[in-house]
C-alpha cells in the first residue's frame, strides 16, 4: 500500500493574471494575436528564397508537356499497348465515297447537255447464277447430252397422207391478232407557210441588208437622218416614261389624300359620340362624363342570323353569275377576233401566193423594225438593239473600229419575225430534281 503524503506547495487559490481592463483600445491592440500573419510572412520569405511564388510563375515553368511517353511501358505491357484505341481507329478510318456537296448547284452536275442512255447493270452476279455456279462446282450439271441415232430422214419421200396434211396446213392462213396500231399524224400546220410578224405582212428575209446609215463610215446626209430618227424615238420613250411617273405620283397623292380624309372623318365620328356638356370650375371637358350617344346593339337571334346568311349567299350567287356572263362575252369576242384574224391571214397568204415569183427584189427586202400589233404567242418580240455610233465615236481608220451587235440575238429575232419560232421568256434557273443519297449496304454483296 502506497504511502499517502501531504501535498506540497501553497494551498492558496491560484493567482489571476494581473492585467488591467481590456476594454480599452490600447490594451486590445497590445494583446492581439498576430501568429497567423507572422507564419504567412515566414512562408512568403521561404518561397522567395527557394525561387519565387508559385502563383506568380507562368505555366511553362511549372508544367511540362510529355509528347513521347514512357519508353518502358510498351516493354512491360506489350499486350495492351499494341492494340490501338477505338477512338483512334474511328478517326483514322476514311470513307472512299466523297462527302455530299452542300452547295445549291454543285459543279458535279454540270454536263455537256447530252442525257446518257439508261442501261441495266451487268457487273454483278444474280442469285440464280450464283446457285447454278455452286451446283456446277459440286458436280451437278443441269444439262446432260444423250447421243441418239437419227430417227428422221429429211430427204425421204413423205407419205401421201402426211403430204396432204402438210399442204392443208400451208394453205390455211395464220391467225393474226387484232392489234390496232395508230399511225402518228403530223399537225396540220406543218404544211402551212409560217406567218410573218412584220407590220406589212410580207416575208422578211433571214438577213436584212443594211442601209448606208448603218456603215461605220457613213455619208453625212444618211447618218444625220438616222440620228434624228433615233433621237425622236428616244425622246418619245423618255416622255412616255415621265408621263407614267407623273400619273403614278398623282395616283399615290390621291390615295394618300383620300386616306387622310377617311381618317379625319373617322376621328370626327368618334368625337361626336361623346357629349361635351360637362363643366367643372368654368372649364368644359368632354372626357369627364362618358355617355354613349346611341343605344347598345342587341344580340341577334338565330332567325336574324339565318336571314343575313341567306342574303349573303344570294349576293355571292348574283356576283358569280355576273362574272360568268362577262367571261362568256369575252370568250365570244375572242373567238370572233380570232376568226377575223384567221380570215385576214388567209387572204394575205392568198395574195402573196398569187404574187408568187412576180415580186421584185426590192419587194423582198422588207425591214424588221415595225412588227404587227397582234403577235403570236404569250410574249412579245424582243426589241432590236440600237446599232448607232455617236458622232464622237466615228473613226476614220478601220483599224480603230470596234465591232458591235450580237449575231446570236439577230438570228433569234429573225426566226421569231419570220414565224418559225415562238417568242419565249428567259428562265435563269431551272428546277432540279431532289437527289436522295443513300449508303450502300456492303454486307449484302456476295463474294465467291
Amino acid at each position: 500500500m502506497p504511502v499517502l503524503k501531504a501535498p506540497t506547495g501553497s494551498a492558496d487559490a491560484p493567482a489571476t493574471y494581473k492585467q488591467p481592463s481590456r476594454k480599452g483600445k490600447k490594451a486590445w491592440r497590445k494583446n492581439v494575436d498576430v501568429t497567423e500573419v507572422q507564419d504567412g510572412l515566414e512562408e512568403l520569405n521561404e518561397a522567395i528564397i527557394k525561387g519565387g511564388l508559385v502563383n506568380e510563375k507562368p505555366s511553362e515553368e511549372l508544367f511540362t508537356l510529355d509528347t513521347v511517353g514512357d519508353a518502358s511501358i510498351p516493354k512491360r505491357f506489350p499486350r495492351h499497348t499494341s492494340k490501338p484505341l477505338k477512338s483512334e481507329e474511328i478517326l483514322t478510318a476514311r470513307s472512299v465515297v466523297p462527302a455530299v456537296d452542300s452547295r445549291k448547284r454543285p459543279s458535279s452536275k454540270t454536263t455537256d447537255g447530252l442525257v446518257p442512255a439508261k442501261r441495266l447493270r451487268t457487273n454483278y452476279v444474280t442469285h440464280k447464277e450464283l446457285t447454278r455456279l455452286r451446283k456446277v462446282a459440286d458436280g451437278h450439271h443441269e444439262l446432260t447430252l444423250e447421243v441418239t441415232e437419227d430417227a428422221y430422214d429429211p430427204w425421204a419421200t413423205p407419205a401421201p397422207a402426211e403430204k396432204q396434211l402438210l399442204l392443208q396446213q400451208i394453205e390455211e392462213p395464220m391467225a393474226v391478232p387484232d392489234v390496232r396500231i395508230e399511225k402518228k399524224k403530223a399537225p396540220k400546220t406543218i404544211t402551212q407557210a409560217p406567218i410573218s410578224l412584220a407590220a406589212s405582212g410580207k416575208r422578211v428575209p433571214a438577213v436584212v441588208k443594211p442601209t448606208g446609215a448603218f456603215s461605220y463610215n457613213p455619208s453625212f446626209p444618211e447618218y444625220e437622218a438616222r440620228l434624228a430618227e433615233e433621237s425622236e424615238k428616244a425622246l418619245a420613250a423618255e416622255k412616255k416614261r415621265l408621263a407614267e411617273e407623273e400619273a403614278d405620283r398623282l395616283k399615290k397623292e390621291a390615295a394618300a389624300r383620300s386616306a387622310a380624309e377617311a381618317e379625319a372623318a373617322e376621328a370626327r365620328a368618334q368625337l361626336s359620340e361623346w357629349e361635351e356638356d360637362s363643366e367643372w370650375d368654368g372649364f368644359q371637358s368632354g372626357g369627364e362624363q362618358l355617355a354613349a350617344s346611341k343605344k347598345r346593339p342587341e344580340r341577334k337571334n338565330q332567325q336574324q342570323r339565318n336571314r343575313i346568311k341567306r342574303r349573303k349567299e344570294e349576293e355571292r350567287r348574283l356576283k358569280h353569275e355576273a362574272k360568268t356572263k362577262v367571261r362568256k362575252a369575252q370568250l365570244e369576242e375572242i373567238k370572233k377576233l380570232a376568226q377575223e384574224a384567221r380570215e385576214r391571214d388567209q387572204s394575205m397568204a392568198l395574195i402573196q401566193a398569187q404574187a408568187g415569183q412576180g415580186e421584185s427584189d426590192s419587194g423582198m427586202e422588207q425591214t424588221d423594225d415595225v412588227v404587227r400589233r397582234r403577235q403570236l404567242g404569250k410574249y412579245k418580240v424582243p426589241e432590236k438593239d440600237l446599232e448607232l455610233v455617236l458622232p464622237d465615236e466615228l473613226e476614220e481608220s478601220l483599224r480603230r473600229l470596234k465591232p458591235e451587235g450580237n449575231p446570236l440575238k439577230d438570228r433569234y429575232r429573225s426566226l421569231i419575225l419570220r414565224g418559225k419560232l415562238e417568242a419565249r421568256r428567259k428562265i435563269p434557273f431551272k428546277k432540279q430534281a431532289r437527289m436522295k443519297a443513300t449508303e450502300k449496304w456492303s454486307y449484302k454483296d456476295f463474294q465467291i
